[in-house]
C-alpha cells in the first residue's frame, strides 16, 4: 500500500495550468538526484559488504566476535538495499509506500537486538552503566520490533476487504 504524492500537481495554482519549463528542469534534477541517491546506496552496500567479508576471513581467532559482526554488516547491506530499493520504486511508480520502510525498520531494530544481545553475551567486563545502557538498547530495540510489527500487520488487515 502506498500513499499517492505528487509534489508537482498538489499545489492549487498548478490545476489545469501547463508545467513551465522550471518546473521540468526541477523534476528532472529530482529525478537524476534520486537515482544518484539510489547509486551511492548501492556501492555503499557493496563496500560494507566486501569490508565485511575482508574482516571476517581477517580476524578469524576472535570467531564468536566475528560472527556477530559479519552477521551485524550483512544486515546493514539489507537494510541500505531494501532502502534502495524503496527509493526505485518511488521512481518507478511517484507513490511513497509505506511497507517497505516498516519492513527496513524492523531489519534496523533486529540488527540492535543483535548488537546488545553481543554485548552482553561476550563483554563479560560489563558493568554498571554500561550494563545498564545496554539493556535499555535491547529493551528499546524489541519494542521498535514490536511496534512496527504490529503496524505491519494493521497495514496488511486495512489492505484486506471486509
Amino acid at each position: 500500500m502506498g500513499l499517492a504524492f505528487h509534489p508537482m500537481s498538489d499545489s492549487p495554482s498548478s490545476e489545469g495550468a501547463r508545467p513551465s519549463v522550471l518546473d521540468g528542469f526541477v523534476h528532472g534534477f529530482l529525478v537524476v538526484l534520486e537515482y544518484a541517491i539510489v547509486l551511492s546506496l548501492m556501492v555503499i552496500a557493496a563496500a560494507v559488504l566486501g569490508r565485511t567479508i575482508y574482516a571476517f576471513f581477517r580476524q578469524w581467532g576472535g570467531f564468536p566476535q566475528t560472527v556477530v559482526a559479519a552477521i551485524d554488516g550483512i544486515l546493514v547491506v539489507v537494510i541500505l538495499l531494501d532502502i534502495a530499493h524503496t527509493v526505485l520504486a518511488h521512481l518507478r511508480t511517484s507513490t511513497f509506500p509505506v511497507r517497505p520502510f516498516l519492513v527496513i525498520g524492523i531489519l534496523a531494530g533486529v540488527r540492535d537486538i543483535l548488537s546488545a544481545s553481543a554485548r552482553l553475551t561476550f563483554g563479560s567486563s560489563l558493568q554498571g552503566t554500561d550494563f545498564s545502557h545496554t539493556l535499555i538498547s535491547l529493551s528499546l530495540g524489541v519494542g521498535v520490533v514490536v511496534m512496527l510489527s504490529v503496524s505491519l500487520v494493521l497495514l496488511r488487515i486495512s489492505r484486506k476487504e471486509p
